[in-house]
């Protein structure tokens, strides 16, 4: 006998409009969703597709001049889309917890750790001292996986990492022991092994507490891996929901298809186009009419935009898989013959000459106790680096947050100076350069910013952002400037009336083609792309891996491309290199080096990602890395990776492993024991 569970969230017909001055906006428009007590639900879907406005609607914590029009949110029976603001403030934080995306920003600065995490018990439980709420505070920090824990709880946020503010954010959430956990993007922009670290411990504390979870996420690897249920959520409604590993196999939504088919873990192979969805969603101040994906669905007919389609269950699977779509992927399996996909792309042109060169590179930054205090020591954020990049060639550097990889490339493009050993640049040395020739050098080496909002001024337009490195260089006239980035624009695919808007007017992928321009407007040789795709959904990351591809072959571009994302370095790169504490461990080329990993910590970082198929990620004998990143500071002695390290001797504790080529000279890897099978480490 079947035993019916009764929902513990329910939201049904939800309806946000979000008023502004100029418009206003139908954020969400009929959402309904079911969780049961325990369950995992992700919430997947492009950015503004109306995901973390359905996890905020839970709360009552939408943003100004936003408010519920329609349906309910019933959380153990109570509505809380209706509810006074005295409920709300007893539930949040109380029997559901959140946590934000970004934890810096929800993390008050000027309170420690420990009077943060410690708030939500004085605030919800009664007769509780706050002795015993310090205690349990601690006892959280523990459990979440703080190293440190009594220390950590004296500290402020800006002086831990970005690991160990989810961790505080995470404890905070947990806590009081809630129902359900709402966690909106918790791993974005972190790199795999601190990301699998923080699902693995949001996992452990689920089950320790039988508590329900909403997670939403743009990253399918992580849906794929940690939730029970999806909802695919596009133009803020519900396009498809199913179980997890129904949804992988055989999703029936084409909007959902064209999700799976733009992962670079898809693509025909490395190199080659990946699928993009074309168009943009469409504007919600203004109701669609009929099928809101239909302006961007290949098989969309006029039946698709007139009328709607309804949410209902597959007439085949029953009403455990749910979607609204006319003409959905046919159920039976599709052969490769009816797949479409996109045409393949022209070959690259083979790497030539050596365009860059770096020989033992080492760069240190002092360590000081405060700003009038005295040099402490060093921290080695690169540590003695050399590699080659060919002319052409896409080289992809990986590796943990504070690996150095980030630094590597701020000394190649010039923002900082080596402490040691020396970059050579067509084999000579910038540093040697006359004013004026290096005043030229710089055209030739760019640099892609991570965060391309904060690297645009604000207050200046578009035409204005462009033009600026061509007046410094003094390139043409005005009118000559003006046509150069009217061509920019035409490249990157923006139309060339953007110059007249300012850059919060355009969406994150628009903005990081803008950043791809800015970096063009000098006809560099040699672009240091640092992160330029980990924060964006996976059909944009696709639109911009493509545009690199496309510009590389155009105009013969050079790219260092600095990730913590193993899937979008496997697809674009020619050489990998595998960075730890500021060492090279590993470098070759692509396909061997994922194919064939020789360093422990290479293996290690594979086994952590987190692959965007169920079936796969569970049948699949997998080792993750373990432990924490030592500090800079004071790196271990020998092997810098031997605390961590399954296969370390003692040995590694003594000497420096050399660089050696165990399958040929393409492929180098400094370490004492490669191709060892890993085992308990010993007494290093």
């Amino acid at each position: 006998m079947t035993v019916m569970t009764e929902p513990l969230l329910t939201i049904d017909d939800l309806r946000v409009d979000i008023a502004s001055r100029e418009r206003t906006v139908h954020a969400l428009d009929g959402v309904s969703l079911r969780l049961a007590p325990g369950e995992a639900l992700g919430i997947v879907g492009e950015s503004g597709c109306g995901k973390t406005m359905t996890a905020l609607s839970v709360l009552g914590l939408l943003p100004p001049g936003g408010r519920v029009t329609g349906g309910r949110v019933l959380f153990e029976g109570q509505d809380l889309a209706a509810a006074p603001a005295p409920v709300l403030q007893d539930v949040r934080g109380n029997t559901i917890g959140m946590v934000f995306q970004d934890p810096l920003t929800s993390l008050n600065p000027t309170m420690t750790i420990g009077a943060q995490v410690a708030e939500p018990l004085l605030l919800h439980r009664e007769g509780i001292t706050k002795k015993e709420a310090w205690a349990r505070a601690q006892e959280m920090l523990r459990l979440v996986g703080m190293p440190q824990p009594a220390e950590r709880m004296k500290a402020y946020p800006h002086q831990l990492s970005g690991g160990m503010r989810q961790r505080v954010a995470i404890a905070m959430a947990l806590v009081c022991e809630p129902k359900l956990l709402i966690a909106d993007e918790p791993t974005t922009a972190l790199d795999v092994t601190t990301q699998h670290q923080i699902l693995e411990l949001v996992d452990d504390l689920r089950e320790r507490l039988g508590m329900a979870m909403i997670l939403v996420t743009h990253d399918l690897g992580v849906i794929a891996n940690r939730v029970d249920r999806v909802a695919v959520m596009y133009a803020g409604k519900v396009a498809e929901q199913s179980d997890v590993q129904d949804l992988f196999a055989r999703p029936r939504h084409r909007y959902t298809e064209a999700l799976f088919a733009a992962l670079p873990e898809r693509a025909a192979g490395r190199g080659t186009e990946l699928h993009t969805i074309p168009g943009l969603p469409p504007n919600l101040s203004v109701r669609p009419t009929g099928c809101r994906f239909a302006p961007r669905c290949t098989f969309a007919t006029d039946t698709c935009r007139t009328e709607e389609p309804l949410l209902a269950d597959d007439e085949v699977r029953g009403a455990g898989h749910r979607f609204a779509c006319f003409h959905p992927v046919p159920d039976e399996v599709v052969s490769e013959d009816e797949v479409v996909m996109p045409p393949p792309a022209p070959p690259l042109t083979a790497p030539g000459d050596v365009l860059l060169e770096l020989d033992g590179l080492v760069k240190e930054f002092p360590l000081k106790g405060g700003p009038f205090s005295r040099r402490r020591g060093t921290v080695s954020a690169v540590g003695g680096v050399s590699l080659e990049i060919r002319r052409g060639e896409t080289f992809g550097m990986v590796g943990e947050s504070g690996c150095g990889k980030t630094t590597l490339g701020r000394v190649v493009a010039g923002l900082e100076e080596p402490t040691g050993g020396a970059v050579r640049f067509e084999g000579r040395d910038p540093s040697g350069l006359s004013r004026s020739e290096r005043r030229a050098h710089r055209r030739r080496v760019q640099l892609m910013f991570q965060d391309s909002t904060a690297a645009m001024d604000p207050r200046m337009r578009v035409g204005e952002i462009l033009r600026e490195p061509l007046v410094i260089q003094g390139v043409g006239d005005r009118a000559h400037q003006e046509e150069l980035v009217g061509e920019l624009l035409d490249a990157v695919g923006l139309p060339r009336g953007a110059v007249h808007r300012y850059p919060h007017e355009f969406s994150g992928g628009q903005r990081q083609r803008l950043g791809l321009a800015r970096v063009l407007t000098l006809s560099p040789d040699l672009v240091v792309a640092d992160e330029p795709v980990s924060a964006l959904d996976v059909s944009v990351q696709a639109q911009i891996l493509n545009l690199m591809r496309d510009l590389q072959r155009e105009r013969g571009l050079t790219y260092l491309f600095i990730s913590h994302d193993l899937a979008v370095v496997r697809h674009l790169a020619d050489t990998v290199g595998v960075m730890y504490l500021g060492k090279l461990v590993e470098s070759g080329p692509a396909e061997q080096v994922y194919a064939q990993p020789l360093h422990p910590y290479t293996r290690g970082l594979l086994d952590t990602v987190n692959l965007p198929d169920p079936e796969a990620a569970s049948g699949t004998e997998r080792t993750p890395l373990e432990g924490e990143t030592p500090s800079a500071a004071g790196p271990p002695s020998g092997c810098r990776f031997r605390t961590r390290c399954p296969v370390a001797q003692d040995v590694c504790a003594t000497t420096e492993p050399p660089v050696s080529t165990p399958l040929g000279a393409g492929h180098q890897v400094a370490c004492h024991f490669p191709l060892a099978a890993p085992r308990l480490a010993s007494t290093a």
